[in-house]
């Protein structure tokens, strides 16, 4: 592998645009070129841009063998409408790339994509903040003013004992506060989940990467939480869910030859009929099911590949980020990817391209998509939907560390807002040290006696048979 290897950060995108570009412009072998009676210097063919492109790209440690020479052919209509390219005449943009003799060059400057310079955060602190125990900004607005007089703590052990930091508590916080609502688990689910995702990358901050604004803890709440006994999500909106038709035309494909539940005629071809069905429907979506958002943070992801277990956890996390219906359909599809790639007994569904190419090929785009049409996401979505199609079976896990550390903070949020809305009954249930000793004194301790230090001077006597025991 070749390359400078583009590892995780802000616009990682952005950047390996910039860096294919650079490398095709130094390394795209130019000369001199005939075409209509007339000479053309440092120019090259259509068909000779696509096979230096395609080789540099498979050798690339960002992208890898898996490239395919029809996706590069698409990656050069993208210089082209970019004005990476030019064709010999100066004319892009409405032009259309061709892979045969036509003759290309490039311009006198290819425009690279600029990265933005705003000011990144400055670390792990600016994330969303965790729930304490006295939050109360789900109150209504009037309730909210408190009074200015603070409660007072006396006891400074309850403060060593828990690690919850207080301050000055007011008196409404105590009343009111009286269990973790809703809204305050979702937000802690929020909160961290973004933390394990930035741990997991290895980043300072994820700014460039993921917007929080853009995360919704209730979609993570119910990714957790209500799910069938397979792991698949389930809607609480059925109407959210896909149509029945291309439900009935993924199960025959999953399960053939038995899977044809409506016992429709099958007929030379059925089943390429029955693919085409389903990629229709994804082809169709308004936006990939990875979602535009998330596109940055699964493109970092592509960087981690060379570590298995890693990449699984990065994904697991980050697709728990996903809204319900996508996650749902992403669940569905990449099962039937795969069991339609390892089914012998399938017919092949194409003439030309091997069943599990075929697969990648024609639902890589569906998964993982760039809002921005000059990108490099053909090549990239091949990539990583490949790594999840193999893996679909632990990438829908919820990582268990992210769970116990989710349970345990709010456990001990409610166990603290339980000891200070109702003191009298915690410490009831849960005494002190103190308190304990208000009502149950110690006892005086038992003195030891001492050892008699005589008896340990005698010198070991043996046995002597004495006359009783004489016959």
């Amino acid at each position: 592998m070749e390359g400078t290897v583009i590892g995780p950060g802000p616009y990682r995108a952005t950047k390996l645009w910039n860096e294919t570009i650079k490398l095709f412009r130094s390394g795209m072998p130019l000369r001199r070129h005939w075409a209509n009676f007339r000479c053309y210097d440092w120019s090259f063919t259509g068909s000779e841009a696509v096979d230096y492109l395609h080789d540099l790209l498979r050798r690339n440690y960002n992208f890898g063998p898996e490239v395919t020479r029809y996706q590069t052919l698409q990656l050069l209509k993208k210089f082209l409408k970019a004005h990476v390219i030019e064709d010999i005449k100066g004319r892009h943009g409405t032009e259309d790339f061709e892979d045969t003799g036509h003759l290309y060059r490039f311009p006198t400057m290819s425009p690279l994509k600029s990265i933005p310079t705003r000011s990144l955060l400055r670390d792990s602190n600016d994330l969303p903040r965790l729930i304490r125990w006295d939050d109360y900004e789900e109150l209504p607005q009037q309730e909210n003013t408190a009074p200015s007089k603070p409660a007072v703590l006396t006891s400074d052990l309850w403060n060593k004992r828990h690690s919850v930091a207080i301050g000055d508590v007011h008196e409404c916080k105590l009343i009111r506060r009286k269990e973790v609502t809703p809204k305050q688990v979702d937000h802690i689910w929020k909160t961290m989940t973004i933390s394990h995702l930035q741990r997991v990358l290895g980043l300072k901050t994820l700014d460039g990467v993921l917007n929080p604004v853009h995360v919704n803890g209730k979609h993570i709440v119910h990714n957790v939480t209500k799910v069938n006994k397979t792991g698949i999500v389930v809607l609480d909106n059925k109407a959210e869910d896909m149509p029945y038709w291309v439900v009935s035309a993924m199960k025959c494909l999953a399960n053939w030859p038995n899977g044809n539940d409506s016992k429709q005629p099958v007929y030379p071809g059925f089943e390429r009929d029955v693919l085409k069905t389903v990629g229709e429907y994804f082809q169709r979506l308004r936006q990939p099911l990875l979602t535009f958002h998330l596109y940055e943070v699964f493109v970092n992801i592509l960087s981690l590949l060379s570590d298995k277990e890693v990449t699984t956890e990065a994904l697991q996390i980050s697709c728990l980020l996903l809204p319900p219906p996508n996650r749902r359909r992403l669940q569905l599809l990449l099962r039937l990817m795969a069991r339609v790639s390892q089914n012998q007994q399938l017919p092949s569904l194409n003439d030309m391209i091997p069943t599990r190419t075929l697969m990648v090929q024609m639902f890589s785009q569906c998964v993982l998509g760039s809002v921005d049409e000059m990108d490099l996401d053909e090549l990239l979505s091949t990539k990583l939907v490949t790594f999840m199609m193999e893996h679909y079976n632990t990438i829908f896990q919820v990582p268990s560390k992210l769970r116990s550390q989710v349970d345990e903070h709010l456990s001990h949020l409610r166990r603290v807002q339980f000891q200070k809305s109702y003191p009298e009954i915690y410490q009831n249930r849960f005494p002190t040290h103190e308190s304990k000793a208000a009502v149950v004194p110690e006892k005086a301790p038992r003195p030891k006696p001492h050892l008699m230090l005589f008896n340990l001077k005698k010198s070991f006597q043996p046995f002597q048979r004495s006359w009783s025991f004489r016959a």
